[in-house]
């Protein structure tokens, strides 16, 4: 393939994609708050995920289309954070549909970050993108304005995917790092009552997931999770054996939350239990190189 643009790909997700991509394709254009640079194969161009202004001519002639804007969640949900949540998704995706539209020969196929946190808080069953039921709360209206915002635009020459991606798991950012520190404090034990579903995928199967997508044509909404999610409580187990820590000390619900206000985060983030499955992944064929958290943190522990 030629030509590869993402949109707010300087982060950790945008760096797994740059290192799994680079050599697959002949062109990256990374669509950036920072200014223009060449840094390898790899053009950084400036945009304000707003407005256009002259960004979009890179969107010529362009492939692969994929959008990873958004504040991110990691925040207290005061009004100006929930209002700036919104509007960094919205409003990219918005001007991402106009620019697209404009392009005489718009991108091939576009990818737009979603999130898994779309579907109700479940204990009892697990959600698939069939059957996976969709509650209304602030977290998952956001995540349905911003899939609503994406699809409602018709781009005839450009196929479109909504991502609902779990937590990604990576050496270099996300949500592991933290939680290696914290287990190795000796803060490893459940958070909150440990009942509550994790999913997760591993950054290299975010990757290939993508890239599978991409290889297949599959549109409309994905779930970007491993096979299967695992309670908190044995989540949080593996990881003190894959660090050989023996002990976990646990975190009630009561301290998460005054500790979440602390550090400047909501506690909903650890104690909303998101038991995602990737059915349509699995329907099309798609084999996960770690099925198992075990095999995940070990590999990152390595």
């Amino acid at each position: 393939m030629r030509k590869l643009v993402i949109a707010a790909g300087t982060g950790f997700l945008g760096n797994v994609l740059i290192n799994h991509f680079k050599n697959k394709f002949e062109e990256i254009i990374i669509l950036t708050r920072d200014k223009y640079k060449i840094s390898d194969t790899v053009k950084y161009v400036n945009w304000d995920a707003k407005t256009l202004s002259g960004w979009e001519k890179e969107l010529e002639d362009t492939d692969i289309l994929i959008n990873l804007t958004g504040k991110s969640v990691d925040c207290r949900y005061t009004n100006s954070n929930k209002k700036e949540i919104l509007n960094s998704r919205i409003d990219s995706t918005k001007i991402l549909n106009q620019a697209v539209l404009q392009c005489k020969n718009p991108p091939l196929h576009w990818l737009n970050s979603s999130t898994s946190t779309i579907y109700r808080h479940s204990i009892d069953k697990e959600m698939d993108e069939f059957s996976g039921e969709i509650g209304n709360d602030f977290s998952m209206n956001v995540a349905k304005s911003w899939e609503k915002s994406f699809f409602e635009t018709k781009t005839p020459k450009t196929l479109k995917t909504a991502l609902r991606t779990s937590i990604v798991l990576g050496k270099k950012g996300g949500a592991f790092l933290p939680l290696k520190n914290l287990t190795k404090s000796g803060f490893g034990g459940k958070q909150g009552n440990g009942n509550q579903f994790v999913s997760w995928i591993h950054e290299k199967d975010f990757a290939r997931a993508i890239s599978f997508i991409i290889d297949k044509k599959l549109t409309g909404n994905i779930n970007i999770v491993s096979p299967k999610p695992i309670k908190n409580k044995e989540f949080m187990k593996i990881l003190r054996k894959s660090l050989n820590v023996a002990i976990g000390i646990p975190v009630g619900e009561r301290l998460l939350k005054i500790g979440a206000k602390l550090i400047g985060t909501e506690s909903e983030l650890v104690l909303k239990s998101r038991n995602v499955i990737p059915k349509r992944l699995h329907e099309h064929g798609f084999n996960f190189e770690y099925d198992n958290l075990k095999k995940a943190f070990d590999n990152l522990i390595e």
